[in-house]
């Protein structure tokens, strides 16, 4: 059978494509590399947990016209992510605000809060930061950097923050009010049921081919559609021809425990740079269960090489120059259309890949319909 579309990986970009073009009647192979769907945001029952395999995912969005295309295929439960941050057994809320400035130095009002803030960026006395640590002191001081940012961003990308740009930090949230809530968006929440509830919904009725490895074969698959729609590494697709793209991966370590209640949240951020890993996440308390047992993932921030699972991409200048050199060679593809976070090495909230998704389903679909 020969297919208008092909669509290499069944994550969330892949998944809403595929949708998209089925529902305008036309026909789609989705093949995918893994053993399971829905890329990174896919979740693995254990204990009667729905388990964040690859790291937790909040949905979080101001996209209207995201949040109504989502509700189409699952409904959402009521889930505010309110991370917490651990400094050598002190607990400070994220992201900062005036219970965070309350536990480090006692201020009861935003005015308070905002003139030690103040004194502590006078104090560095930075006026053009050079690295990290200049930008995140010129910001937001000494205190809040030694004990909450320092260890956890060196922990995150493996390097001093000396030796990092400043550009990874232009800006700190900061909040002088009383609220936990990590994210400013009106609509936030986890599927009920799991993100595999998600994509389950969205790739219902799609012919989806598990285990099965597309640049492997792909003279083969190329010959399966009319359009191949490709969600992987854009470098690998190109046999990194130009170089390798640098990413930051992760490792995790995921232990049953036989106790309630680990830790009291969804989300705990350790901020020192003696505990070895950068969070632990309890997976039970995105979906408020009441399981007798839980199920925790340590997160590990690791070196990338060829070969790992790629998380976040390095947007330094040579990384960025690269990626423009694979993209006049993508632009030259007249049946491969490159998209999703690998194809073009961005780092999406999962909004921004289903408006990405949208986007890209409306304009070659509209481009068909065209009379030329």
């Amino acid at each position: 059978m020969r297919y208008d579309y092909l669509i290499v990986g069944a994550g969330l970009f892949g998944s809403v494509f595929a949708r998209e073009a089925t529902d305008r009647g036309k026909t789609c192979l989705v093949i995918e590399k893994r053993k399971h769907t829905g890329g990174n945001i896919y979740c693995e029952q254990i204990e009667g947990i729905n388990v964040h395999k690859y790291g937790p995912h909040i949905f979080h969005t101001d996209l209207e016209n995201v949040w109504e295309y989502v509700n189409r295929f699952v409904s959402f439960n009521r889930f505010t992510y309110c991370p917490v941050a651990n400094y050598k057994g002190e607990l400070y809320n994220l992201p900062f605000n005036m219970n965070t400035f309350n536990r480090m130095w006692g201020v009861v009002t935003p005015e308070e809060a905002r003139q030690k803030i103040s004194e502590q960026i006078k104090e560095a006395g930075i006026k053009e930061p050079a690295n990290l640590e200049e930008q995140a002191l010129s910001l937001v001081g000494r205190d809040i950097y030694e004990k909450l940012i320092k260890g956890y961003t060196e922990k995150q990308w493996g390097r001093d923050c000396k030796d990092l740009p400043a550009f990874i930090i232009r800006r700190l949230p900061v909040r002088f009010t009383y609220d936990n809530n990590y994210f400013n968006h009106p609509h936030q929440g986890i599927p009920i049921g799991g993100y595999n509830a998600l994509i389950d919904a969205l790739l219902d009725g799609i012919e989806v081919q598990l285990n099965t490895d597309y640049l492997a074969e792909q003279s083969y698959w190329d010959e399966m559609a009319d359009k191949v729609i490709y969600t992987g590494p854009i470098d690998a697709f190109f046999g990194y021809q130009e170089g390798y793209l640098e990413y930051r991966s992760l490792r995790f370590e995921t232990e049953i425990l036989d106790t309630e209640n680990f830790q009291g949240c969804a989300g705990m951020n350790y901020t020192d740079r003696e505990t070895p890993w950068t969070r632990i996440t309890e997976h039970k308390h995105f979906e408020y269960r009441t399981q007798p047992k839980t199920v925790i993932s340590k997160e590990y921030s690791v070196e990338w090489k060829p070969g790992d699972e790629p998380y976040y991409p390095v947007n330094d200048e040579k990384n960025q120059s690269l990626f423009q050199r694979y993209q006049m060679l993508a632009r030259k593809q007249s049946k491969v259309i490159f998209g999703g976070r690998l194809g073009e090495y961005r780092y999406y909230d999962m909004d921004k890949v289903i408006d990405s998704a949208l986007r890209m389903a409306k304009r070659l679909l509209w481009e068909e319909r065209m009379p030329y």
